[in-house]
């Protein structure tokens, strides 16, 4: 099982309403085939660091990795719920598969859909704060 977790802060012209649908967006991303348990909601760290909610999804292997990124379901939220971003944490993820290559290939993956999909890279591109960890 592989443990994906975002933690993200809303650009401070982000009404409360587009909060709300970005969340709504973001839950129905959580949704697809290829999640196995999710929680979209309040971000329960410091709030000083300025995230403010978070996302966190359960995703069974590689192969479902893989079909998540590409879900079209992601792929149509993304354009919607991106721009909304001030700052974004991708990770760190964690995983009870002992590879310990995993990491990497999980980052190969990213860097294919940035390559695949550029418009999706320059929405990555413009978020003020982005961390990978």
């Amino acid at each position: 099982m592989i443990v994906h977790m975002l933690r993200f802060g809303f650009r401070e012209e982000t009404t409360d309403a587009q909060k709300a649908e970005v969340l709504a967006l973001m839950k129905r991303t959580a949704s697809v085939e290829s999640v196995s348990f999710a929680t979209v909601g309040q971000n329960l760290g410091d709030v000083r660091d300025g995230f403010t909610h978070a996302y966190c999804v359960g995703i069974e292997d590689l192969d479902a990795m893989e079909r998540y990124m590409h879900d079209p379901v992601h792929l149509a939220g993304d354009p919607q719920i991106v721009p909304h971003f001030q700052k974004i944490a991708i990770g760190p993820d964690v995983s009870d598969e002992p590879d310990p290559e995993l990491r990497d290939k999980i980052m190969a993956l990213h860097n294919a859909k940035l390559a695949k999909y550029p418009e999706w890279a320059r929405q990555m591109e413009m978020i003020p704060e982005v961390r990978i960890f």
